[in-house]
Formats: C-alpha cells, structure tokens, sequence
C-alpha cells in the first residue's frame, strides 16, 4: 500500500521561526576549548573535533566529512581573528544551530535561519541580562556576520541537498 502524496507532505517539517538563546558552552565546554587550543596543527584540531563531535567515519561518510570542515574552518576562523575561548565556544555554536535549524526541514528556510543566526548574533553582542551578553563588540559581529554569509550562506543550497531528504512532487491530472 503506497501513501497518498498528501499524506507525505504532512509528515514533512515545515520552516519556522527559532528562539534565540545564549549558547555560550553550549556545544564546547571550557574543558573542550582547553583541548582545541592546544591543538597546534591541521590534523590535531581536526582529531580533536571529530573525537568531541564522534564525526569518525569522515573518511567514508560525506555528511560528517562536511560538518568536521564546518566545525574546523569556524574553528580557524575564531583563531585567525584571536578569539578567546568564551567567543570561540559562543560562535561554534551559533554556526552549529544555523546549520541544525537548515536542515531540520528540506523545505525552503533561508529566511527563518539568516534571521535566526542574526538573532544569535545579537543575543552575544548586547548586555541585556538575562536574555543576552555582551560578548562580541561591534567590529566582531561585523566580521563574524561577514564569515557566515559568505561561507555558510553562500553555500547554503549545496548543505541543504546534503542535508535533507530529497523532496520530490508529483502532481497527478485526471486524464
């Protein structure tokens, strides 16, 4: 017995809106952060990610060789811009529930998660205790907004397709 191709569509998430939240230790702890700084090259940041995020099958697995990429470059991003530990943390995680929020559903989100990650953004960029922090100042948020438009955004079709279950329509006209 085949299901209905409405059915099937009710069963899809659709996009909605997210809640932003401080995600200050949310995905890397402090003890977390104390094994990232110590990694000094390529391979040992990279080990010590797929170890904290259990990515071992990136050689062979596509998904976990993108998301260790994600992880890593977001990583060398915070570096290469002297981020302290509390900054690195933060932003890792905004990048990885902008990424979750995307491929929760394979329907269009574009909009819901810019204007999600935006809100995260702002959550760590003001000090409005106890809904926000004051832990990017004005010229961060610029350069980390900068970083995931023209990385993550900029590629958020191709995550989408790797991401998401494939979505086809079938629309049936009585003959």
């Amino acid at each position: 017995m085949t299901e209905s191709p409405c059915a099937a569509m009710t069963k899809l998430k659709m996009p909605r809106e997210h809640k932003a939240k401080i995600c200050l230790w949310a995905d890397l702890s402090f003890h977390s952060m104390g094994l990232i700084e110590k990694a000094q090259t390529t391979d040992q940041l990279k080990s010590v990610l797929v170890e904290l995020f259990r990515l071992q099958d990136a050689a062979t697995n596509p998904r976990s060789a993108i998301l260790l990429d994600l992880y890593f470059y977001t990583v060398q991003f915070c570096r290469e811009n002297g981020f302290n530990r509390e900054q690195t943390s933060a932003l890792f995680s905004i990048v990885k529930k902008t990424h979750e929020a995307c491929t929760e559903t394979p329907l269009g989100n574009v909009d819901q998660c810019y204007n999600y990650f935006i809100d995260l953004v702002f959550c760590h960029a003001v000090k409005r205790p106890p809904f926000s922090i004051d832990l990017f100042d004005q010229d961060q948020v610029q350069l980390v907004t900068e970083y995931v438009v023209n990385t993550y955004f900029r590629h958020f079709k191709l995550y989408k397709y790797v991401f998401t279950p494939q979505v086809r329509h079938e629309s049936f006209f009585p003959a």
